[in-house]
């Protein structure tokens, strides 16, 4: 009888959990379908944003949360070995569906277009995904105060997203194959693969916290100076020692000039899942974006009329 109960009762949770799910899934569709009208497509979008004061965009402001660093005991650890590595992909007991924070991280400042220099080992008209990130961005993405508006170059519209990151691991390998211990370290491989070789990385949001406030930004390159760091990416150990203060984490110009940071500085950050990044400027721009690229079916479109926020 007890083990009846039980079942019962299980069955029941699970029954109204899907009808949950089912619910917000339909509220999201019609409510994405009732906004989506002519004029939202991306070149639209950019416009729009581009006429706005970089008070207005910075009024864009995500909800912040309770911002607490878990405990290890409040966290599920699945723990794979590498070699002579050992990583912690973990994702949080106390806050479901969240990933754990890298805290207090050395970041500096890269750009599309930046030569290769004393404390930055190669150039990034490519990045390590696009051999033609220079072109694919559409110009050089002038890190200069006075050349930029709204988080953007003043002299062309992005045809990226100007929020971007750079993450010291690579999931492709230099024989352009998807490396082995993906599939084990990296937690939402499964859902995204498509083919051997393809990464899984690019792309990804994380969520950036610098003195109280907080921006997104999509992960585009790989570094500061390491590209196998996976310890420190999906396992929670500090980042390599490295000449630049054992930074972690590379951050573009929009990103600086949003965070409010320094050439060299300290951020925290994570990994967070699209359906829990909020509007803000990082929304606007890009034919990377996945604001753009997935609005008519996720995401609720901000007409080319709306007030600044």
């Amino acid at each position: 009888m007890d083990r009846a109960r039980k079942e019962a009762r299980t069955g029941s949770r699970k029954t109204a959990m899907l009808f949950l799910a089912f619910n917000i899934a339909f509220s999201t569709v019609v409510a994405a379908g009732s906004n989506s009208k002519s004029g939202d497509d991306p070149a639209s979008l950019a416009r729009y944003a581009m006429k706005l004061p970089n008070a207005g965009l910075i009024k864009i402001e995500p909800r912040i949360p309770n911002l607490r660093v878990l405990k290890s005991d409040q966290t599920f650890l699945r723990r794979y070995s590498i070699g002579s590595a050992s990583v912690d992909n973990n994702r949080s007991d106390a806050e479901t569906g969240e990933f754990p924070w890298r805290c207090y991280i050395t970041t500096t400042v890269f750009w599309i277009g930046e030569q290769s220099t004393v404390n930055t080992a190669i150039s990034n008209e490519q990045s390590a995904w696009d051999t033609d990130w220079f072109s694919s961005y559409g110009g050089y993405d002038d890190p200069s105060l006075e050349s930029r508006r709204n988080f953007v170059p003043v002299g062309f519209l992005p045809r990226q997203n100007p929020f971007y990151v750079a993450l010291p691991y690579n999931d492709v390998d230099d024989q352009h194959h998807t490396k082995p211990e993906a599939a084990q370290v990296i937690p939402w491989f499964r859902s995204a693969f498509v083919r051997d070789g393809q990464s899984v990385c690019k792309g990804r949001w994380i969520e950036i916290r610098h003195k109280g406030k907080v921006c997104f930004a999509q992960w585009e390159d790989v570094g500061p100076f390491q590209t196998d760091d996976l310890e420190y990416v999906f396992g929670g150990q500090r980042p390599r020692p490295n000449r630049n203060g054992d930074a972690g984490l590379d951050v573009s110009p929009a990103v600086r000039d949003y965070l409010g940071l320094g050439d060299l500085d300290f951020c925290d950050w994570r990994f967070v899942d699209f359906v829990n990044v909020p509007r803000g400027p990082w929304a606007f721009y890009g034919d990377n974006n996945t604001f753009l690229r997935h609005r008519p079916k996720s995401v609720a479109a901000m007409k080319p009329s709306a007030k600044p926020f």
